[in-house]
């Protein structure tokens, strides 16, 4: 299953998070939301979604799953894939986190964002909040490495 999510890992390789909007703009650039090969992935998570494949620990607001830990095949990030409609667990980014959201009712937003690329940056500390709908996010974690937190 890890294939499905090379265009992500792809496009977070080597990406300096130092600069959230900047990274950002890159990953839209090596792998744009609004492109045909997105609505394909697009699909694709939805697919794995509804068979019960990935987010399939949990409830609502947050449903959750790892795809893979971290290591040589995935480009030393963790894939977890979250199913989201509203706030989750206080947790820090030791490392980053890049996140790939993808709407699926409503006009949802993550912590104020829209579908597409959102970066936190190394060090960052966040309750990540799905707002006016429902999201499913793929999130990478450089190294795999998060802290939740109190």
């Amino acid at each position: 299953m890890i294939e499905t999510f090379r265009p992500l890992l792809n496009a977070a390789k080597d990406l300096d998070l130092a600069d959230p909007a900047a990274a950002q703009r890159e990953l839209s650039r090596r792998f744009d939301p609004a492109s045909p090969a997105a609505a394909e992935l697009g699909r694709e998570l939805v697919r794995l979604l509804e068979e019960g494949k990935i987010a399939n620990r949990g409830a609502l607001p947050v449903r959750f799953g790892r795809v893979a830990k971290a290591g040589p095949e995935t480009a030393e990030f963790s894939i977890d894939v979250v199913h989201m409609n509203g706030p989750g667990p206080r947790h820090r980014h030791p490392r980053g986190e890049v996140n790939y959201c993808i709407a699926l009712d409503g006009r949802p937003t993550f912590d104020g964002h829209p579908p597409g690329w959102v970066v936190e940056p190394v060090d960052s500390t966040h309750v990540p909040t799905v707002a006016g709908g429902t999201m499913l996010i793929v999130y990478l974690l450089p190294k795999g490495e998060i802290e939740f937190l109190q």
